[in-house]
């Protein structure tokens, strides 16, 4: 019998620039697209995929089959810290001398990650979903890793730490390209998209084209949770930020979106109204549910996901508690929305 040969997850987009499918296990997104981009002083990755085994192998035989070896790659720009998006960063690093860059707000949350330890971030989320009104049974188990000194098993907990600062507005300095970092935060504090300020390779109509990383997206909208900070009091509106940062990407009108998941795409001012109309209604159902006082873990389990709320699981109910209160901070900082005072844990409502 003859032996299948699966053949490297490549897209070849034209012009140097390269995507590959590097998996993320037992995740439902099943692949995040790492950009390869050539340059005249050697190859450039925008992110580098999850650090897994199988990941490494994929990103390996992705970049041989677009004739790089892993030792010729020149940098790593990092679109956010996510560890689908920079877990492989170090090693790609290691086994090459490249430069990693990423925006001074991600590289801050990355320097944190490594300082604390473990059972200060359990801690940490114990106190944020106790105060978000999440039950015994959902707290205990992050109670018991605390307590127990759970060693540093969970995805990201130690980063690579980046060598450059991307600054916003400003063309990285890649001889032979043009390619411009748009600051869009939202679904992290540093996110950043990059504009390739040059001619489509196809000619297609609009402004170059955009590495959208996790900001905008074909078929689906990002998590925008909260941005967490154990030392931090100040009270952020992420929401507000990516709202914000659509409607910069929109103005960009870019002829193509090379995206970190799912498929390149075109139309970026029609995806954002999408995605401002999505937000909006999700806002106005808030409200209506904010007839009564409810805290944020009620509100996530009333409000409308891809599954029945007892269906959820235990991670991604923590990960939708977040989102329900980023949504919440929106409507209080618009005036639509307050939290009750003296309640504990808090309650909202509208006004």
């Amino acid at each position: 019998m003859t032996p299948q040969v699966t053949e490297p997850p490549v897209t070849e987009h034209g012009g140097g620039v390269w995507s590959i499918k590097v998996p993320i296990p037992d995740n439902p997104l099943g692949f995040t697209l790492v950009h390869l981009l050539d340059t005249d002083a050697g190859p450039v990755l925008v992110d580098t995929g999850w650090d897994d085994p199988a990941s490494w192998d994929t990103l390996v035989a992705g970049l041989a089959a677009c004739g790089v070896a892993v030792a010729d790659v020149h940098g790593v720009v990092i679109t956010h810290h996510h560890p689908d998006h920079h877990g492989l960063s170090g090693q790609v690093r290691d086994a090459s001398g490249a430069w990693l860059a990423m925006h001074d707000a991600d590289a801050s949350v990355v320097r944190r990650t490594r300082s604390n330890p473990p059972d200060r971030w359990y801690a940490y989320l114990v106190d944020k979903l106790t105060a978000a009104g999440a039950p015994a049974d959902h707290v205990a188990p992050l109670l018991r890793a605390r307590d127990e000194g759970r060693p540093r098993t969970l995805p990201g907990l130690a980063p690579a730490l980046p060598d450059r600062s991307i600054t916003p507005g400003e063309l990285l300095a890649l001889p032979g390209r043009r390619l411009r970092a748009i600051w869009t935060p939202g679904h992290t504090p540093g996110h950043v998209c990059l504009h390739l300020e040059e001619e489509h390779p196809a000619g297609l109509r609009g402004n170059g084209r955009l590495f959208s990383g996790d900001h905008l997206l074909p078929g689906i909208s990002p998590h925008i949770g909260l941005y967490e900070d154990p030392e931090s009091e100040t009270v952020t509106d992420p929401l507000g930020d990516y709202l914000d940062s659509l409607e910069r990407v929109a103005r960009l009108d870019p002829a193509e979106i090379l995206p970190a998941h799912q498929r390149a795409f075109t139309d970026a001012p029609a995806r954002v109204h999408e995605l401002l109309a999505h937000h909006e209604e999700r806002l106005t159902g808030l409200l209506a549910l904010l007839a009564e006082p409810l805290t944020p873990w009620q509100i996530a389990a009333r409000m409308e996901w891809n599954r029945p709320w007892d269906e959820i699981p235990y991670g991604s109910r923590t990960i939708a508690v977040s989102e329900a209160e980023a949504h919440v901070r929106r409507l209080v900082k618009l005036g639509r929305a307050e939290a009750v005072p003296g309640s504990d844990p808090v309650t909202f409502v509208a006004v």
